[in-house]
């Protein structure tokens, strides 16, 4: 029986205080309920990062977010019921609620089916030269390197397993040889590794046609030198539930403009901003993709991922945002490196 307090909030309470429930919480959604506990609603991660994307901010409240027609389930209901009922309406959790509709506890459907592993692939990109991280790289690739006394790539592929992503291709070019020697066909740590041999630079997304058994269901692609704790079932299922071809993790990048910033109407000024931060969001190198993109990435030819992005919108295919508030470091340049080595062992 799930404790209501760690999974339960009102209608009244902030984003901020949503996340850390949700964040908190051992699964993937928070229940509303209204003054008497009843159940008025579902408030998923996903249904969060599209309030973010629309531009609500981290204290605004969930009042026009949450979804206020959740699927329920009787505390009558048998478990076959329950089952039907997820897989209808494709939910991974219901809340089971008493004649009244108050909450008495919430199933989970991966429990319920007793899912351990998924079949969704996760390729990366290990090829890089690491040339601003030198003279660290001279002698060893930069996912070897280690941060936090674990190489870069392992904690990634920690990462993925713990999700249920076990199938792993690691992409390879510089120092290749190290890479495999190292994580050999991944039994070592419970998964199965093979790899991709570039023998020329072809981009994120031209790498992918080297593939000879192409994935038959959505997976994921991410350079080798990130360090996150993002939820990979949560962008798997944001990726599913929005009928994406494409979906980039994106991540917030603010720049304070050093100077006071005028505004005007003509000659007239009409404000004076100083210093203004402005706010963007940035690729974060992580991307979840579904089997059509192959139709459009050229054959061992140079194809990076934002034109692999840009080609599916000229062709109105659907590519999406997913906004990651959690913990992200690029390990591209030296202070990068040892930022995560002091933050290592705090975050994971």
């Amino acid at each position: 029986m799930i404790n209501h307090n760690e999974i339960t909030i009102n209608k009244n309470q902030t984003i901020k205080e949503a996340l850390q429930i949700i964040d908190k919480g051992a699964i993937r959604i928070a229940i509303v309920l209204d003054e008497t506990q009843k159940v008025i609603g579902t408030l998923t991660d996903g249904d969060i990062r599209r309030g973010l994307l629309n531009g609500l901010t981290l204290d605004s409240t969930i009042d026009n977010l949450y979804f206020k027609t959740p699927t329920l389930a009787s505390i009558n209901d048998s478990k076959e019921v329950i089952i039907q009922k997820a897989i209808t309406k494709r939910l991974y959790q219901i809340p089971i609620v008493d004649d009244n509709g108050k909450l008495v506890d919430i199933e989970d459907l991966a429990t319920l089916l007793k899912v351990t592993t998924k079949r969704n692939r996760v390729i990366l990109m290990a090829g890089g030269l690491g040339t601003r991280l030198r003279p660290l790289t001279e002698d060893i690739p930069k996912p070897l390197l280690k941060v936090g006394n674990k190489p870069i790539l392992e904690t990634i592929i920690e990462n993925f397993a713990k999700y249920g992503f076990v199938n792993i291709t690691i992409c390879v070019n510089y120092k290749a040889d190290m890479i495999k020697e190292y994580f050999g066909d991944g039994s070592k740590l419970g998964i199965n590794i093979d790899y991709i041999q570039e023998t020329k630079r072809l981009g994120t997304a031209g790498a992918l046609s080297l593939i000879e058994n192409r994935p038959q269901e959505p997976f994921f692609v991410m350079n080798a030198d990130l360090l996150t704790n993002v939820n990979f079932s949560h962008l798997l299922d944001f990726h599913s539930f929005e009928n994406s071809v494409a979906t980039m993790c994106v991540r917030e990048y603010d720049y304070q403009v050093p100077y006071g910033v005028i505004e005007t109407n003509g000659s007239d000024i009409t404000s004076i901003k100083e210093k203004p931060i402005q706010s963007f969001f940035v690729n974060a190198g992580i991307y979840t993709l579904s089997p059509q993109v192959f139709e459009i990435i050229p054959k061992n030819e140079f194809y990076d991922m934002p034109t692999l992005f840009e080609t599916l919108i000229q062709h109105k295919l659907k590519t999406i945002s997913f906004p990651v508030h959690e913990y992200w470091m690029d390990i591209g340049r030296m202070a990068d490196f040892e930022q995560a080595q002091a933050e290592y062992h705090k975050i994971f």
